[in-house]
């Protein structure tokens, strides 16, 4: 063994870091506060924005502006099921739930899709019954600074939930901050249609109204496709490299024969397979592994748990077996 191994097994022994479950739940629950805080805090931002505008529209009587309340309003309840997802995610496995409620984040991302693709059909159909059906709008400043309250409030939301979010590796949470802005692109709209009837142009709502409904698809689009993608198990391609690299960095490490990473929520989860020499205790393949899962926690980001199996060298084919599997026991946060 070269002079590096020896001094990060021993570095590895002497230095007060553990790799146990307790340590990751640890981490795995205060993500979920994390989440669940800025859930709540979001939730009040835009409860205070949606308050506001309600004042106004008492004090205006725009219908246009009534609409865009009531969709902030309804657009903030989206918390609500993540919420629920973030709870969940934090219940201990079960026999039947073996790898934890953690994919109830993923169930949520989805329901906010479909609201995001609910506001944007909602918003293409008052904007072509407007276009077709032509309404005067009255008390324009108030309406004006309505729409300026809208959406200065939703898009600070919408960058705390987005940053929390790919902080704590959550896509349904940053889902729902991109919803944020899609309010905060409605609330846009009444913005410019309020200066468009200033100016007497009456055709300035509706058409105003189908841009953002444009917006808001494309904003639709990539809230979709990340969900998409974490439905699917899809992770950066670049923390495969890294991983593997540093696998192959190892001493003992011949060969690295397979790996596998997906998203349980917002924590990674690892598999993979090491070649070692056929003439290895079993004493001397653990060391190995458990130096391949020390690695993969310290390099991968947001990583929880990791099997490791390891192959005698110089089988082939079907005769190639797991000799030894090193597991970092479950992550599943207990409820509190």
């Amino acid at each position: 063994m070269s002079e590096h191994g020896r001094w990060h097994r021993l570095r590895h022994v002497v230095t007060p870091h553990s790799h146990d479950s307790a340590d990751k739940v640890d981490s795995a629950m205060e993500s979920s506060r994390e989440g669940l805080r800025a859930l709540w805090i979001s939730l009040l931002g835009l409860g205070v924005t949606a308050i506001l505008q309600a004042v106004i529209v008492v004090f205006s009587g725009s219908v246009a502006l009534l609409g865009d309340t009531l969709h902030n309003v309804a657009d903030a309840l989206t918390a609500v099921p993540l919420g629920i997802a973030f709870l969940l995610g934090r219940r201990a496995a079960t026999r039947a739930y073996t790898y934890g409620f953690g994919r109830a984040e993923d169930l949520a991302g989805v329901i906010i899709v479909l609201v995001i693709l609910g506001s944007a059909v909602l918003a293409g159909w008052t904007a072509v019954e407007r276009l077709v059906n032509p309404a005067p709008m009255t008390h324009i400043p108030w309406v004006f600074a309505a729409g300026v309250i809208g959406f200065v409030g939703n898009e600070v939301v919408a960058r705390y939930r987005i940053v929390i979010g790919r902080r704590i590796g959550s896509a349904a949470l940053v889902a729902d901050g991109l919803h944020a802005r899609t309010d905060g692109f409605a609330s846009l709209a009444v913005v410019l249609a309020a200066a468009g009837a200033w100016l007497g142009w009456s055709w300035a709502d509706p058409v105003v109204g189908l841009a953002i409904t444009t917006a808001i698809v494309v904003v639709l689009k990539d809230a979709a496709r990340e969900v998409y993608h974490r439905l699917m198990d899809r992770v950066d391609p670049d923390l495969v490299d890294r991983a593997e690299r540093e696998l192959r960095r190892l001493d003992g490490v011949r060969d690295v024969s397979g790996l596998r990473l997906r998203w349980i929520g917002h924590r990674l989860h690892a598999e993979t397979s090491i070649v070692v020499d056929a003439e290895l205790s079993l004493v001397a393949a653990h060391e190995i592994a458990a130096d391949a899962e020390h690695q993969l926690t310290h390099h991968v980001p947001r990583l929880s748990g990791v099997t490791v199996h390891v192959d005698p060298a110089g089988l082939a084919g079907d005769d190639r077996h797991v000799t030894l599997s090193h597991k970092l026991r479950g992550v599943a946060e207990p409820v509190d």
